[in-house]
């Protein structure tokens, strides 16, 4: 069989067909809102615009750890974005973040209303915002925001680079595949090599640089994002898999994987978040199926 034809790119890159793939429909190469759509708003002082993809996820886990924490001003409202049918591109979203990607968060505890977009920022405000899961000492501070840093550059070879080529693009492309595993299997050695000499990520206590590299990284190690766990034979990373099993156990971090999530099993998804109550009717649905 003849090799197809070799790609040449164009001297002017011109946006004239859909690209292909999962989520061809709603990729385009300008900003801005295509419809007027504005955002609900709950009773609680944060309201949350997102969906449980592990950026999304991050967040979540934080405000839950923040109320196991007793910190009654972290209550929210976790409101439901549909990314794959474009609610993302409301004028209402795209006000809070002009980059149109969740998460989102709106502080209106006080005037004025405040918006955080990007999830590591998200991250760093409510961490700054309650005093909590950020170290006070410079040394602790700057080895979180170092790792805290690391997962907003690296995540993009994992998800946007090895996944989409991996899982989601059109075709299978030989090289894009190998250029973006190999990536990920040096980050992976990475966090490995930390993690053998560091309970947690910045050290001995649990901060939000494991709250933002878990979503991604551990749910990459216990096989959960892109089928691809065999692939990239994560078992070998032994102490990526410790710290993954650990932090998976917290409370805090189980109720936030169910929040805004739309995919597993029915029991495992909370679609809208307004109330700790909210978890209990889940649970309770949960013992309903398995009796």
């Amino acid at each position: 069989m003849p090799d197809p034809p070799s790609y040449t790119p164009p001297k002017v890159w011109i946006w004239n067909k859909a690209s292909g793939g999962r989520f061809a429909n709603i990729n385009r190469p300008v900003a801005g809102p295509t419809h007027d759509k504005e955002l609900p708003v709950g009773r609680h002082p944060l309201q949350l615009y997102s969906l449980g993809t592990p950026n999304g996820v991050k967040v979540t886990i934080m405000l839950e750890e923040l109320l196991a924490l007793g910190h009654a001003g972290a209550e929210y409202d976790a409101w439901l974005i549909n990314i794959g049918a474009g609610e993302q591109f409301g004028s209402g979203f795209v006000a809070v973040n002009p980059n149109s990607k969740i998460p989102a968060l709106l502080d209106r505890s006080g005037p004025p209303a405040i918006r955080v977009f990007e999830s590591g920022a998200i991250l760093t405000y409510l961490a700054e915002k309650f005093g909590a899961f950020l170290p006070t000492r410079i040394a602790a501070r700057a080895e979180c925001l170092s790792w805290l840093f690391w997962q907003v550059g690296s995540a993009p070879y994992l998800g946007g680079g090895f996944g989409h080529f991996y899982a989601y693009a059109p075709e299978k492309i030989e090289y894009a595949i190998d250029r973006f595993a190999m990536e990920v299997k040096r980050q992976l050695d990475v966090l490995d090599r930390r993690l053998a000499e560091s309970e947690y990520l910045a050290g001995g206590d649990y901060t939000i640089a494991d709250m933002a590299v878990w979503p991604w990284y551990g749910g990459l190690v216990k096989g959960w994002l892109y089928e691809s766990a065999e692939f990239l034979q994560v078992q070998s990373y032994l102490n990526v898999q410790r710290w993954a099993d650990a932090i998976g156990k917290r409370p805090a971090v189980e109720r936030g994987r169910m929040v805004n999530r739309v995919m597993g099993e029915p029991s495992s998804q909370l679609r809208e978040r307004h109330d700790a109550g909210d978890f209990q009717t889940k649970t309770q649905d949960k013992l309903a199926a398995g009796s």
